[in-house]
């Protein structure tokens, strides 16, 4: 985006062309007070500043910068072939301070690319520096910018900020029993399957789930940067602080599609673009609106969510991994006929139904999580707690990343193709139990991959080089025809 100024004669004026929102619009009056707070008067001529292309709508409070700067060219006050080196961006305060603003970072890696330095905030200095071998002028307000460019002044280049080391989540101790959901957990960990529990409430779904960050890999410093760059342009990545902990979303059941999927007034990303490369867990999931579930078939399936707006069209990145939790039926109580309500077994096709058919078929990994008696609670804290289990997954992350990093596939959940077809085909006793539970429990030919998927991490958390049947049977097992609506 390229500010441009014009000061010509005429009568005074200031407008601001190039289909600017209103936020762009008010932006006139924050320069002319910020430019007064330092003792500069706006020359009274005709002043148009344009927003090129013209016919692309613009939003946002981060022109301002820009907009000042042009005019200050305009007006002389500083040199416009020197301000040509530099990208621009920040909000400006009445008083001529430069505030922060969202998309620091990605303005900072488009300076990157263009070669070109950043002028930024100061208080986003230390996100920008994440984008290396770019110039930064991080500028607490314009009277210290314009020092800085004239060379009367030096600011200081700003330091890359903080890394958080991966945060832990509950640990695996804390689940009493639930064996098979735990070794679920862990296959889903594994390989980046999408998983389902299901069972009556107070089973301990919504422990397990929050048991899974423990047991995650740390993000590699590029998938770090890429989450920060969603965080950025949705204004939550603070003091500049990069992570390395997958992101962990846990949007509420009465959300908005356009909260989980993006959009808005003014576009911003939802809550599955937020978990990119993380996990984002669905707690009641039949509570969940239907058209807003299945608005996640295609980010499921693609890894990207496309925003189509009358007003923006916008791509973020959506590479996530669901785990999603829902009770059997309404009351929760469907298979203890002492508790289940007088509607049984009907209202548990009509509870499950809202739920459909291709959304289920997209999730790899379906349990059922058994109530936890009294008994059981009653026992001492498993021997096997996270650190355990992360460690097999770490080691099976690491064996997925050396096989398909040349098919560009960070995990088995990602393999496709040709790389599907060479690392995923089981021997000829794992091929014939494949075949026959396909024919008996008609899958999809999405089923049939995504169970492919899951019997290789299965036999890489095993340490074999083939799938074998074994690991075939066992992915099966994971596996449960979607009931019909």
């Amino acid at each position: 985006m390229e500010v441009q100024c014009s000061v010509a004669p005429g009568l005074p004026k200031f407008n601001i062309v190039g289909l600017a929102d209103k936020a762009v619009g008010e932006s006139k009056e924050r320069v002319r007070a910020a430019l007064a707070g330092m003792g500069l008067a706006l020359p009274p001529k005709r002043i148009t500043i344009n927003l090129s292309p013209a016919d692309l709508p613009k939003e946002g409070s981060h022109y301002d910068l820009p907009i000042a700067l042009a005019l200050l060219a305009a007006m002389g006050v500083t040199d416009a072939e020197q301000l040509g080196d530099w990208i621009a961006v920040g909000e400006l305060a009445l008083d001529a301070r430069i505030v922060p603003s969202p998309g620091v970072l990605l303005a900072a890696i488009h300076a990157s690319e263009a070669e070109a330095g950043l002028i930024c905030p100061a208080a986003q200095g230390s996100e920008a520096r994440w984008a290396s071998a770019v110039p930064i002028c991080a500028a607490p307000d314009l009277a210290s910018l314009l020092n800085h460019l004239k060379g009367t002044q030096q600011l200081p280049q700003p330091e890359p900020g903080s890394v958080e080391e991966s945060a832990t989540g509950a640990d695996l101790r804390q689940v009493k029993g639930q064996e098979t959901a735990k070794r679920a957990l862990e296959i889903a960990a594994a390989g980046g399957h999408n998983l389902l529990m299901i069972g009556p409430p107070g089973a301990g779904k919504s422990l397990l789930a929050s048991c899974l960050p423990a047991i995650l890999p740390p993000l590699s410093p590029a998938e770090a940067l890429e989450v920060s760059m969603v965080q950025s342009v949705a204004g939550t990545l603070e003091e500049g602080r990069i992570s390395r902990a997958r992101p962990f979303r846990a949007p509420h059941h009465s959300a908005s599609m356009a909260a989980l999927t993006g959009g808005g007034l003014r576009v911003k990303p939802g809550e599955v673009s937020l978990a990119h490369l993380g996990v984002l867990f669905l707690d009641e999931l039949p509570e969940f609106q239907r058209a807003v579930l299945d608005s996640l078939r295609q980010p499921l399936e693609t890894g990207k969510v496309d925003v189509a707006r009358a007003n923006a069209h916008v791509t973020y990145p959506a590479n996530v991994q669901l785990i999603a939790a829902m009770n059997p039926c309404r009351c929760g109580h469907l298979g203890d006929p002492a508790l289940a309500c007088s509607r049984a077994p009907r209202c548990a096709a009509d509870y499950q139904g809202k739920v459909s058919g291709p959304m289920l078929d997209r999730i790899d990994l379906h349990v059922e999580v058994e109530p936890v008696s009294a008994a059981d609670l009653a026992l001492p804290p498993a021997a096997e707690g996270s650190e355990a289990v992360a460690a097999r997954v770490a080691a099976a992350r690491a064996v997925q990343n050396a096989r398909g990093g040349e098919a560009g596939a960070r995990t088995n959940a990602e393999l496709d193709g040709e790389a599907l077809e060479n690392w995923a085909s089981p021997d000829r006793p794992g091929r014939d139990l494949l075949m026959q539970a396909a024919s008996a429990m008609r899958l999809s030919a999405r089923s049939y991959t995504r169970m492919l998927r899951v019997a290789r991490t299965i036999a890489d958390l095993a340490g074999a080089e083939q799938v074998g049947r074994i690991h075939v049977a066992e992915a099966l097992s994971y596996r449960r025809q979607a009931p019909r609506a």
